[in-house]
């Protein structure tokens, strides 16, 4: 098990004992909720026996008013409705009444009243008084204020608790990239520090075959000449990864005509690659090389899905109005599913049968993080063709 698993094991466990942790606390929280509920029951069914009491008692010099007084009195917390049997509001306690000088003599606080009690007959918080036989009182009672706020709180830690979770699931995950992106620019640099030695051997040879007594074919010397200057460029790209690239004022038109016309001369001649530009130039601070690198790996993606058979269409236009140039690479290739256009840009993700599954990756860094633009599959049809579009700032 390598380092990454590890890690993706250990983030799952984490998730999965994160949610443990918010079952055991809305549990407890929600055990304790009902506890206090039953509690306040409890409360509201001694006073309503001390108000059965009161009513019945006709000996007040011996009953023990005063201390069923005081339980009543004691309840100073939960709102409490007293009817009568038809319904009538006979006694309420701990409501803030819209004009508590009036009373129940007020019509304002009787609608007021009589709305909670609309709102308190169809819940269960309602204790029946039997005070003689065919006479009855209705107690009525509302949740305590911190039986409501008791109710809350779990859907507080549960929010709470969701943000810590999304919170450390994020810091790992941007962690995990940011090594991600540290192996991509060290292999990068790697990459055009080993190609160095080489291309500086290949250039003294060159240069002394040029030099050398006897016949020379300098045809083939040219088209090597072409291709070590290729190895340089490439060099020089890798070079650049993980560092800011030098931006130049680029007329893109001649820009992608020259990735174009590289390309064609090195794809299968079944291939029809086509150019529309637009009739004025377009001008875009960008990196060249690097442009032109994600230009020829979209070509030569394009290519591969089309297995060496079909048409290659690519266009440049600008939108004026958002200040955009618009680059698309359409082909006649296999195309994707929906699956694999999420996929696409992810790093190692791959359909071929070599290959790191790197370049769509590092295009899109290029053109998103270097280049401030965009790129996207606009549209991809399995057995129809796909097409990316790539749009960049233009240049005022």
């Amino acid at each position: 098990m390598n380092i990454y698993d590890i890690r993706r094991y250990g983030t799952y466990l984490f998730l999965l004992l994160s949610a443990a942790v918010i079952g055991a606390f809305l549990y407890f929280s929600g055990s304790l909720v009902k506890d206090l509920g039953i509690q306040e029951r409890a409360r509201m069914q001694i006073w309503a026996d001390a108000t059965r009491e009161i009513a019945r008692t006709t000996d007040f010099e011996n009953a023990n008013i005063d201390f069923l007084l005081s339980i009543i009195e004691a309840n100073n917390n939960i709102p409490v409705l007293l009817t009568d049997a038809k319904g009538n509001i006979l006694q309420q306690r701990n409501y803030s009444l819209p004009e508590p000088e009036n009373s129940l003599d007020s019509e304002a606080n009787r609608q007021f009243l009589a709305e909670k009690l609309k709102s308190l007959s169809h819940s269960d918080n309602n204790i029946v008084i039997v005070i003689a036989p065919g006479v009855e009182q209705h107690l009525y009672y509302e949740d305590s204020t911190l039986l409501r706020h008791l109710s809350i709180y779990p859907y507080i830690q549960l929010a709470v608790m969701a943000v810590f979770v999304l919170i450390v699931y994020f810091a790992v995950s941007s962690t995990k990239r940011a090594e991600q992106n540290k192996v991509w620019v060290g292999l990068s640099k790697e990459t055009a520090h080993q190609l160095g030695t080489p291309i500086s051997s290949l250039m003294a040879w060159i240069e002394m075959l040029r030099s050398s007594p006897g016949p020379i074919n300098t045809e083939v010397l040219d088209e090597m000449d072409k291709d070590l200057h290729r190895l340089e460029t490439i060099a020089s790209r890798f070079s650049k990864i993980g560092s800011r690239p030098n931006m130049e004022y680029t007329d893109l038109n001649e820009l992608i005509s020259k990735s174009v016309s590289y390309m064609r001369g090195r794809i299968s001649s079944h291939i029809d690659l086509t150019l529309h530009l637009p009739d004025t130039t377009l001008f875009a601070n960008v990196s060249t090389p690097l442009i032109e690198w994600v230009m020829e790996n979209l070509i030569k993606n394009a290519v591969d899905a089309m297995e060496a058979r079909g048409a290659i269409t690519i266009s440049l236009r600008a939108d004026h109005l958002a200040r955009l140039a618009i680059i698309e690479v359409a082909d006649t290739g296999k195309g994707m599913s929906r699956k694999m256009r999420k996929q696409v840009f992810n790093p190692g993700f791959t359909t071929k049968k070599r290959g790191w599954g790197l370049g769509l990756t590092l295009a899109r860094r290029i053109v998103e993080q270097y280049h401030g633009g965009k790129i996207i599959v606009s549209d991809s049809q399995p057995g129809v063709g796909t097409t990316f579009r790539i749009t960049l700032p233009l240049c005022a």
